[in-house]
């Protein structure tokens, strides 16, 4: 897929977890309780269903589910995994090890929530100036480009969390 065939949406319910629109723009959705421990529940026991402790969706209880476009100054890592989308080669895995990174230094009080995105920013912007663009052709790739990815968030972090404070 192209990130010109993907579409997010806000759904402050967090009951639809996912949609897939066929070619005979007929759309099917999972719907679950806003319980993560449901889509985790669906990997571990892929094939299989795992019976799991998360509470029955009760739509009539819910009674609307609303929608709404995304404003990409208000979730700016939005706009950023879409231009990762765009620059391809491998700007989806420094994405995601910058993510992963600037999340741990939040949940460690290390930078406030905002700064989250400025640090993905940050290592991706320094990532494609460094002209890293090689397509990756193999998993050694991929974690190569992940652990450099990684060391560079980790050094700009200190830089983030001063603009930040």
């Amino acid at each position: 897929m192209t990130p010109d065939e993907i579409y997010v949406l806000v759904h402050p319910q967090s009951i639809i977890h996912g949609m897939v629109e066929f070619s005979d723009r007929s759309v099917m959705a999972q719907l679950g309780a806003p319980d993560m421990r449901i889509p985790i529940a669906h990997c571990l026991g892929w094939p299989d269903r795992i019976v799991g402790p998360s509470a029955r969706l009760d739509l009539a209880k819910i009674g609307a589910l609303t929608f709404e476009a995304p404003d990409f100054d208000r979730f700016p890592a939005l706009r950023l995994a879409y231009d990762a989308l765009r620059t391809g080669r491998g700007a989806t895995t420094v994405y995601n090890a910058a993510n992963e990174v600037a999340v741990a230094a939040f949940i460690a009080g290390k930078i406030r929530f905002g700064a989250i995105a400025r640090l993905v920013e940050a290592t991706m912007n320094d990532w494609i100036r460094s002209g890293n663009l090689a397509p990756l052709s193999s998993a050694d790739d991929a974690i190569a480009v992940d652990h450099n990815a990684r060391n560079k968030a980790a050094t700009l972090l200190p830089q983030i969390a001063l603009k930040a404070s």
